[in-house]
């Protein structure tokens, strides 16, 4: 030890040029970050949600819809058509849509003496009162654009665009804002679809890396320097967060892997945890100066390095399995994450083995602080905090326990209340135009989630589609389901254009194939034969039924798969069922799956390692009632709150059991050291509540100001792990600092002695 205590300080600049040799490596894969804000690729392409989905988009072309939604007092308004019809023509003569919706391009299928007359629903926009409301009497009647593009109430309507460019998700959407500028309206304007999530998130995850980090540097070293009050116990820590950070970025770009909506957490979670191994130096320094002002400053850095060197290298390796845990994720930036951070972690531990005691070499001792003066229990009101908790625990070491347990069953009740996302809707915040069409989408559009179910096989044979219009006539019986669209509903219109009511065939799928060909051939002589390539092939040998829906937890998903499943389990021209609300299904079980493997794994890892640590099992067990106490307790608050287990919060267990395990460790350790000297539990839970009690305060409060920065987050997913993540935080620090010191002075377990 000796040995190596005079390599860190001999060797200092070889040490100190090594370190600035990391930071030069560092710039040049940084400078190749690239983010990635499809939510969908966060995912395994091996789930079978995907691959069928991807069946469906190789017959059908791929699904990228947009969704512009305008409102005003009536859609029908001479002005607002103007609008939209100008919109609508200039969408369709760009190549970037392969397909445009509006009152403008949606059919208007009807019969007139005899023949099949295909219209747009709007052919001319009305000039008079009476016009309009003709017009709106028959777009009530058309039920492919009835509550489809426009609402109930005609207060509402849609332009629906599906993407195929290779244009950037921002540039396009740059392409429709300019567009919608051009011609403007009094009409307010929201948008939904993936494609204007993806550039939305794009420019938050950018945004909160150009605020979130500075400020939460800024912070953090103002925190230092209120706890410390010296130049070493700012400039030292932050430096080997800086690094930290550095390396645990480069390494994204480095393995290929590109910045998530997760990725946001990695240089505040680095902030939060890479200061707390030089927070523990400077704190034990402080302490040293102040007991042994005779003691050179290579002295005090030997003594500091040789005391703490075990206790920062423990509570590294547990942060690191603890963090680590996440690799065991299914989500792909949660396992990436678990990686870069893990290593950054590493990196700042041995940062602060090396670089910090050859740097404290250069400074000259500074002042004596008088909270370490001799009178310490009148000075300081943490100290006197410690010394008062410190009588408590050792006097009412029962009462204590109750008091946890009594607050464990409260919170614990809010488990029953505990939900898990079912989607990715509210990763932006509430008032954000993308949710307020959601909103708008699924109170008067019949929802924003889909089901797609194709279809092999004579898509002209009349079996087949009137199984598919049985299918569909029971699932619209559903409340949740908004409307079901096929081939074969679009044939019964069909009978509803060329046969009148009360006739045998009216709002009918025909008997025969040859009726069914004859259909399609009268509506190709008036409309467009490509008007149906979202529902059947080129040679009629598959077709698409496509369910829309609306939902907003798995329950709801769950009972309208279910239901399709009950249905057409057993039809043997059933291909695949695919869609995204199965995929947002599938993400949602990829949360809790991961949550799960993660926690367990990192709780285990935890436990063990304690074990071996400290050569007792019971170090383990004990050990392990913080980080237990605290998940409950969060996930009851969860509960109890409200918030959901979503792809950010699900990272909360491996990141709070890998945070809040150090204070164990260095409560242990304290105790340990302490009882070889007097055999008073009350003295030694008093020593080491004043001593390492304040350092892991300090720590555990550093670990909060760094992650509150998560507050200023554009995303509120971000912002209720930062709520979480500090209760969590909160919760560990009591019960190391309080519950147990309380159950050794109850257990006496032998370890401490040993």
């Amino acid at each position: 030890m000796i040995n190596k205590e005079i390599f860190v300080i001999k060797y200092k600049w070889f040490i100190i040029i090594s370190t600035l040799l990391i930071i030069v490596a560092c710039i040049f894969p940084l400078m190749k970050t690239t983010i990635n804000s499809d939510l969908m690729s966060y995912l395994p392409d091996d789930i079978p949600s995907k691959i069928n989905n991807d069946k469906i988009e190789k017959v059908f072309g791929k699904s990228d819809p947009l969704l512009i939604v305008f409102e005003t007092d009536d859609v029908l308004k001479e002005s607002t058509l103007k609008r939209i019809q100008t919109l609508s023509k200039e969408f369709n003569r760009m190549k970037d849509f392969d397909m445009v919706i509006s009152l403008f391009d949606t059919k208007n299928i009807k019969g007139e003496y005899g023949a099949m007359i295909v219209d747009p629903v709007i052919k001319r926009i009305p000039k008079s009162e009476s016009r309009r409301e003709k017009l709106r009497a028959e777009i009530k009647t058309n039920e492919l654009a009835y509550k489809l593009i426009v609402s109930d109430d005609f207060r509402y309507t849609v332009i629906i665009l599906n993407s195929v460019t290779d244009k950037t998700d921002i540039e396009l959407m740059s392409i429709i804002t300019e567009l919608l500028d051009k011609y403007p309206g009094n009409e307010s304007i929201s948008i939904n679809g993936q494609a204007y999530l993806r550039a939305e998130a794009n420019d938050k995850i950018s945004r909160d890396f150009m605020v979130l980090l500075p400020i939460g540097m800024l912070i953090m070293a103002i925190f230092l320097w209120f706890s410390f009050k010296e130049k070493r116990g700012v400039l030292l820590p932050t430096f080997v967060v800086a690094i930290s950070i550095m390396i645990a970025m480069a390494l994204i770009p480095l393995f290929g892997w590109q910045l998530s909506v997760i990725g946001v957490l990695i240089p505040i979670m680095m902030i939060a945890i890479a200061n707390d191994y030089g927070i523990h130096f400077i704190a034990k320094y402080q302490e040293l100066n102040a007991k042994h002002p005779d003691m050179t400053m290579n002295e005090i850095t030997k003594d500091v390095t040789s005391y703490l060197k075990k206790p920062v290298i423990l509570t590294g390796i547990t942060t690191i399995v603890g963090i680590g845990g996440l690799v065991t994720h299914v989500m792909l930036p949660a396992k990436q994450m678990g990686v870069v951070t893990s290593v950054g972690v590493a990196f700042a531990v041995l940062l602060s083995l090396t670089f910090i005691p050859a740097s404290m070499t250069f400074f000259k001792k500074g002042k004596i602080l008088k909270s370490f003066s001799e009178n310490q229990t009148k000075i300081g009101f943490l100290n006197k905090l410690l010394v008062k908790l410190s009588a408590i625990i050792a006097k009412r070491p029962r009462q204590i326990i109750y008091i946890f347990v009594s607050f464990i069953i409260i919170v614990i009740l809010g488990l029953s209340h505990f939900k898990i996302a079912s989607d990715f809707d509210s990763i932006l915040p509430e008032k954000h135009s993308y949710n307020i069409s959601l909103n708008i989408a699924n109170k008067h559009f019949g929802g924003t989630k889909n089901i797609s179910v194709m279809f092999e096989g004579d898509m002209k044979d009349p079996e087949i589609l009137k199984r598919m219009n049985y299918y569909e006539q029971q699932l619209e019986k559903m409340p949740e389901i908004g409307s079901v669209n096929s081939i074969a509903s679009m044939i019964r219109i069909m009978s509803r254009a060329i046969n009148d009511p009360g006739e045998e065939f009216y709002d009918k799928i025909p008997d025969s194939r040859e009726a069914i060909a004859q259909y399609l051939a009268l509506y190709s002589m008036s409309g467009d034969p490509e008007d149906f390539e979202d529902f059947v092939d080129f040679d009629y040998t598959k077709a698409v039924m496509l369910i829309q829906y609306k939902a907003d937890d798995i329950k709801t998903i769950n009972k309208i798969v279910d239901k399709i499943n009950l249905l057409m389990n057993d039809d043997e021209n059933l291909s695949v069922i695919g869609g995204t609300s199965l995929i947002d299904k599938d993400i949602s079980r990829a949360i809790a799956t991961g949550q799960r493997d993660s926690l367990i794994f990192a709780f285990f890892a935890i436990m063990i390692l304690l074990m071996i640590i400290f050569k007792s099992k019971t170090a383990g067990l004990i050990g392990s009632i913080p980080l237990l106490f605290a998940l409950v307790s969060t996930f009851g608050i969860m509960g109890w709150t409200g918030i959901e287990l979503n792809i950010v919060t699900a990272l909360l267990s491996s990141i709070s059991i890998g945070l809040g395990v150090d204070y164990t460790i260095h409560i242990f350790w304290r105790l340990k050291s302490e009882l070889k000297t007097t055999d008073s539990y009350s003295e030694a839970i008093s020593t080491s509540l004043r001593t390492s009690g304040r350092g892991i305060i300090i720590n555990a409060f550093s670990v909060i100001v760094g992650f509150s920065i998560l507050f200023l987050s554009a995303f509120p997913l971000i912002q209720y792990f930062a709520f979480l993540i500090i209760i969590s935080i909160l919760l560990c620090l009591v019960s190391a600092l309080i519950l147990i010191p309380a159950i050794c002075v109850l257990t006496k377990p032998k370890f401490l002695k040993k």
